[in-house]
């Protein structure tokens, strides 16, 4: 392998690649990047058996060839270099040898054959806009379970309803839910790990056009120019959801956003250590009261002026929950909307129907 490239799109490559790569004591070889050096161009392949990555760096490739180096050791080299200047990558003694004007690196390798293989996946594809599946996932991705106990609540669902996509996550304590316009034909819903979905996040928030989506009973490819990523898909069903929607909310209220954080922030000294806030709706005060207590720290009541329209309500919720959301929200003004004192708010944004939440209430 000989082959000459930018140092700047190869440390990009390697930022994103090393991120995939696995830590397992039985595959250690999923701590390394594999590097194919053909054609016109040079390829780093990374994964950690649920996700995985393959990069294109355009090289003038002198002489192909194909080797496996530890992730960190070689990113660590690689971005200490010069980024205005390319590199020239060769094997010495069956090692990755890397130079710059100013470097000279030696990294040990590790046999390439062991190196797993990413999978081709074949099965419904569409195309849709890195600006739209980012929207998506974001905006409902903290609302999945961080336990892998229930995968299918550690999962993002996504499927197509009416010309439109469905993004929905939930932890059984909150629901999130996502609607993006423009969706091509029918297809089967799948359920994405959480953890993936972060990952797919970060990988394209910075990308602008389509992404090819090909999707299989268990697995989910995205490919771009100069990038193709696959994922795991879960294979547990994802709970009927909208069987808990609230129909017609007994009381709604209409509060400026910043008004309702800057209220639940203070709480945050104040409440117990289950997050629990009070939640008190006074229509003829035109006012909802946000209150903690706690034995060690004290108790606070803030009142924060609302419109309300329906009956007084009270109840007690996690105030992180309620505050999580706030990122999906563009909107200044947000409505809450009550049906009963065991039943879940629902949170959207004022004229905003694309996003809704769900925060069931707590015991006390």
């Amino acid at each position: 392998m000989i082959l000459e490239c930018s140092t700047e799109k190869l440390k990009q490559a390697l930022g994103y690649a090393e991120r995939m790569t696995g830590k397992n004591l039985s595959l250690p070889i999923l701590g390394s990047l594999l590097f194919i050096a053909s054609g016109k161009s040079l390829r780093i392949r990374a994964t950690n058996l649920s996700l995985g990555i393959e990069i294109e760096v355009p090289a003038k490739i002198e002489e192909e060839g194909v080797i496996a180096v530890k992730a960190d050791t070689v990113s660590a080299a690689v971005h200490s270099f010069t980024s205005n200047e390319n590199v020239t990558l060769s094997l010495d003694n069956g090692n990755l040898l890397l130079k710059t004007k100013q470097n000279k690196v030696l990294v040990k390798a590790f046999s390439h054959e062991d190196f797993p293989t990413l999978p081709v996946v074949a099965g419904q594809e569409i195309y849709l806009s890195a600006k739209k599946l980012i929207d998506g996932l974001k905006s409902v991705v903290y609302s999945a379970s961080v336990s892998d106990i229930k995968p299918e609540l550690a999962s993002v669902y996504v499927y197509p309803s009416d010309g439109q996509i469905f993004f929905v996550a939930t932890d059984a304590f909150r629901l999130a839910e996502k609607k993006i316009k423009g969706s091509e034909g029918e297809w089967k819903g799948i359920l994405l790990p959480a953890k993936n979905a972060l990952e797919i996040i970060k990988l394209f928030q910075d990308y602008s056009d389509d992404i090819k989506i090909i999707m299989s009973d268990n697995q989910l490819s995205l490919t771009t120019s100069m990038m193709y990523v696959t994922s795991r898909l879960v294979a547990n069903p994802f709970p009927d959801y909208t069987q808990i929607l609230p129909k017609e909310p007994k009381t709604q209220v209409t509060i400026l956003k910043q008004d309702l954080g800057n209220a639940l922030k203070l709480t945050t000294v104040f409440s117990d250590k289950f997050n629990q806030v009070n939640i008190t709706v006074v229509g003829a005060e035109k006012k909802i009261a946000i209150g903690a207590k706690n034995a060690d720290t004290g108790e606070q009541v803030t009142k924060v002026d609302a419109a309300i329209s329906g009956d007084d309500i009270e109840m007690n919720v996690n105030y992180r929950h309620m505050l999580d959301c706030f990122q999906s929200i563009g909107q200044d003004s947000i409505t809450l909307s009550f049906t009963d004192t065991n039943r879940p708010i629902v949170i959207r944004g004022v004229s905003d129907q694309s996003f809704l939440y769900l925060i069931m209430p707590m015991n006390r």
